[in-house]
């Protein structure tokens, strides 16, 4: 897909259901991937970079496969590897932790390979999830991280999310589309 087409479709692959950006490709988790990164088990065709997947993407894989259990999964909204685009090895993952809440309010994780860290993945990889829960109708997405974790609290504010609050441990993110009439889909728009 040319570039021209990725910005026609605003970053998502119709034919995949990729989101694409300009060095990530963030592959929706199918049943049997997620179920392979649960084993640690590359099928074939997978590119691992060394170390994946880590614990973080392993809970998100059983997340995703417990919401897709549970009634058919039609409201798990998805789950994805992240892999970079020049060499398709997977690096991390980023995923809605379950479907939305009555009003349309999603919450996300995400989580790179440390090789893969520093280098600005992580904010390119949740600004195209951003993206993608507002062309698909949802009303707002929520963050959280712990007081020490400095790199996540700028992952998430260089992806456009605002403090909103904090407790004894974790700092709260989030970004509002104010006005968005919720459709609260669970795939992406036609092209």
């Amino acid at each position: 897909m040319t570039a021209a087409e990725l910005d026609r479709h605003r970053g998502a692959s119709p034919s995949t259901g990729d989101l694409v950006t300009a060095r990530l490709v963030l592959h929706p988790l199918t049943v049997a991937e997620a179920e392979r990164l649960v084993t640690g088990r590359p099928g074939d065709g997978d590119r691992w970079v060394p170390g994946y997947p880590t614990a973080g993407d392993i809970s998100a894989a059983r997340r995703f496969l417990a919401a897709r259990a549970a009634e058919g999964g039609a409201a798990h909204p998805g789950a994805y590897e992240i892999r970079r685009r020049d060499d398709a090895y997977a690096i991390g993952g980023v995923d809605f932790h379950g479907p939305p809440d009555e009003e349309g309010s999603l919450t996300i994780g995400y989580g790179l390979m440390p090789t893969a860290q520093g280098k600005g993945y992580a904010s390119e990889a949740v600004r195209a999830l951003l993206n993608s829960a507002l062309t698909r109708g949802f009303t707002r997405v929520k963050g959280d991280a712990d007081h020490e974790n400095a790199a996540s609290h700028r992952v998430m504010t260089a992806a456009g999310m605002t403090l909103i609050g904090q407790d004894e441990r974790v700092k709260y993110y989030e970004i509002a589309w104010p006005g968005i009439a919720a459709r609260q889909t669970t795939t992406e728009p036609p092209p």
